[in-house]
């Protein structure tokens, strides 16, 4: 496979890191850094805008109590009115300025929908409930395995998630930072204060985590103040304008004919699809390290040979295209916003998640040059002029075919029809053989037996003798 046919779909593994060069997996929403530079900018983003704030508020106040003294002097309420105006103005520019900073994730926007709409049923209230009930006992049994400090560590993060809460309007970045401040001062104190070792702090972050985003799922995952909804349903029509998107497009080196290549794709699919319904962020990176694993089995069974990071990338994209799997970019973000960082900066979790966020780029992204189309092919495929992909150049059923398949149904279908007519048949012919044999051989019931004491009987108080009774059918 030459360079030149996969030039579309190829990232260097250097692309996949922090742009800041710190060597940890950098992410498209956090602009290419890394968890840990990303916060670093923020916040000092952040600490900018609130010294301009601070500077502004410092100058609008001198100039009111100039046009309060210019007023007073010689009064002019056109000059009072520009000057209320210009204050109107700062003023609104200095709320949203921190937010218009990094991410359009955390403009504040129009509700997608009323209080009642967004109500959930009791049912969905109902297992939410019996999550977070579940998520509290698993977390209080691994508590109280550890040596020391188990209750100061429940104490701590149940009063975060109840004073978390009551925070659903804050902006989505505001809900990160909050979240994630609490991950890192948490850690930092078990780390430093109670001695503890690396492996156990993580084991103790990842319940923590787990514990936390169960109780606040409703309140976090695509929260009204950000465009998440908007872009699930972008990347949702995107998805399904290619559906006709073959391997042989993508250059994918996956042979689906092959019956354990096949299934280790099926697999794959499945796993990317249960990503939406698990409610922590670990267990949704998990789903995807799991597809991920699924597809590199696919493609080193189909080559023979290991599969390389240049192969994965395409096959990745054509599994999430097949998937088509429910609200992608919420539950990237979810992960992106919400999971232990450690997870996302390193190790296998963090190089398949980085992948992802590759793959859907990409999709958002594929044009002609990247399936090696001409323009022209392109657009008859997504204006729809071509429904299907010719059989002489893709994998696409053939009529001979598509004729195999319709005969074996036809036979299993009357192989179907005869096996209810035996049963049926079976039923009746096990009806008529016990109606015979209850004619042939009646039921009788025989007087019961009594032992009697000769010596001691009174024959009033004997019962009278049972007759023979003969039963029939």
């Amino acid at each position: 496979m030459s360079q030149k046919a996969r030039r579309g779909i190829h990232v260097d593994q250097s692309d996949l890191l922090c742009k800041k060069g710190c060597g940890y997996y950098g992410n498209a929403s956090w602009k290419g850094y890394c968890s840990k530079c990303w916060r670093e900018e923020y916040q000092h983003s952040r600490q900018k805008q609130i010294q301009e704030d601070r500077e502004l508020a410092e100058r609008l106040q001198k100039e009111e109590e100039a046009a309060l003294r210019g007023a007073q002097s010689q009064p002019s309420l056109a000059h009072f009115s520009k000057f209320e105006e210009k204050k109107s103005n700062v003023t609104t520019r200095k709320v949203i300025a921190v937010k218009k900073f990094f991410s359009p994730s955390s403009h504040a926007s129009t509700k997608k929908g009323s209080p009642e709409a967004r109500t959930p049923s009791p049912s969905v209230t109902r297992k939410v409930s019996v999550d977070t009930d579940r998520a509290s006992r698993e977390f209080v049994e691994f508590l109280k395995k550890l040596p020391k400090h188990g209750a100061e560590i429940y104490k701590q993060s149940k009063s975060f998630a109840e004073s978390m809460a009551g925070k659903e309007i804050m902006g989505a970045d505001e809900l990160t930072e909050c979240v994630q401040d609490f991950y890192q001062n948490l850690s930092d104190r078990l780390l430093f204060t109670f001695k503890w070792s690396a492996e156990v702090v993580e084991q103790v972050m990842d319940q923590v985590e787990k514990y936390i985003m169960t109780r606040l799922y409703k309140y976090t995952f695509c929260p009204e103040t950000t465009d998440d909804e908007k872009r699930d349903l972008a990347i949702q029509a995107r998805i399904r304008a290619l559906h006709w998107v073959t391997v042989q497009m993508l250059c994918v080196p996956v042979d689906e004919a092959i019956p354990t290549v096949s299934e280790n794709v099926d697999h794959a699919i499945t796993e990317i699809i249960k990503v939406d319904s698990r409610r922590v962020p670990r267990d949704k990176l998990a789903c995807i390290t799991r597809c991920s694993k699924r597809i590199f089995r696919a493609i080193k069974l189909t080559k023979q040979e290991p599969a390389s990071a240049d192969d994965f990338l395409p096959a990745l994209i054509y599994v999430v295209l097949k998937a088509h799997p429910p609200r992608l970019h919420s539950n990237i973000q979810y992960i992106t916003r919400f999971c232990n960082p450690s997870r996302l900066m390193t190790g296998e979790d963090g190089y398949y998640f980085t992948n992802l966020c590759c793959a859907v780029t990409f999709i958002e992204k594929l044009d002609a040059q990247s399936l090696n189309l001409s323009s022209a092919e392109f657009e008859r495929y997504m204006s729809g002029q071509v429904s299907q992909v010719d059989p002489r150049s893709s994998p696409g059923p053939s009529l001979d075919l598509l004729a195999v398949l319709g005969a074996r149904q036809e036979q299993v279908l009357q192989g179907a029809q005869k096996l209810e007519r035996d049963l049926i048949d079976w039923q009746d012919g096990v009806e008529r053989e016990v109606k015979r044999m209850l004619q042939k051989y009646p039921l009788v019931v025989h007087p019961a037996v009594f032992a009697i004491d000769s010596d001691n009987t009174d024959s009033d108080l004997l019962p009278p003798p049972l007759q023979p009774q003969v039963f029939t059918h």
